[in-house]
């Protein structure tokens, strides 16, 4: 950590154990930095990646200045460095027990490697193009995987927690995308739904009854 003087100043010694556990748990993206605000210098620094060394300045702002409700922790905020990497940072007044400030610990957290797999996540979660159409003509199967959990997603509701009207609407689209034609899509279309066939076929009947205005029960 530096010279003879930075290893044996009581703040080092004292505060060590902590930024040393935060960088060993954060590490290598976690940049922790012990600053005298006494003499605006680091004290001691984890993990450089700003290029800073202990005795650089630290260039602290006014800590009187700073937001009394924020309890001495402030963050997490954003700092960017020279070459584009964006940073998440917090920084904590540390005080003695008269409450006079003695150190500045701050912790800067480099967000590169969560962005760039947050970016892979994106890629592999979302279809760059429209789903072909035609390959999923005859599988009535997909449809109504596909129909069913369409409408979930725009009523926000799991499945387990449809209304009647909610289940009514989505057997019209499936009776709309010919679906209920097929013979033998009962069952699958019960367990897509969470219902028994008996609640199915009551469900059907309903929906076939004469006179039933167009469209109730669709999701708003």
């Amino acid at each position: 950590m530096g010279s003879e003087e930075q290893d044996t100043d009581p703040r080092v010694r004292m505060w060590t154990p902590v930024c040393q556990a935060v960088a060993l748990l954060l590490g290598p993206y976690a940049e922790v930095v012990l600053h005298d605000p006494g003499t605006d210098r680091v004290l001691a620094i984890w993990n450089p990646t700003s290029g800073r060394r202990p005795g650089d300045p630290s260039l602290l702002g006014e800590l009187d200045a700073l937001d009394p409700s924020a309890h001495d922790v402030f963050g997490p905020y954003e700092k960017l460095l020279a070459d584009g990497r964006r940073l998440s940072s917090v920084s904590a007044v540390l005080r003695d027990a008269e409450g006079t400030a003695t150190a500045v610990l701050c912790v800067n957290l480099d967000r590169t490697p969560l962005e760039q797999a947050a970016a892979v996540l994106s890629a592999f979660g979302a279809p760059a193009v429209a789903r072909p159409e035609p390959l999923f003509e005859q599988d009535w199967n997909e449809q109504v995987q596909h129909i069913v959990g369409a409408y979930v997603r725009t009523c926000g509701r799991p499945v387990e927690r449809l209304t009647r009207a909610d289940r009514l609407a989505v057997l019209a689209r499936l009776d709309d995308a010919g679906v209920l034609a097929v013979r033998r899509t009962g069952p699958a279309v019960a367990r897509a739904l969470r219902i028994s066939r008996s609640t199915l076929y009551s469900l059907l009947a309903e929906l076939r009854t004469p006179g039933r205005p167009p469209g109730e029960g669709e999701a708003t």
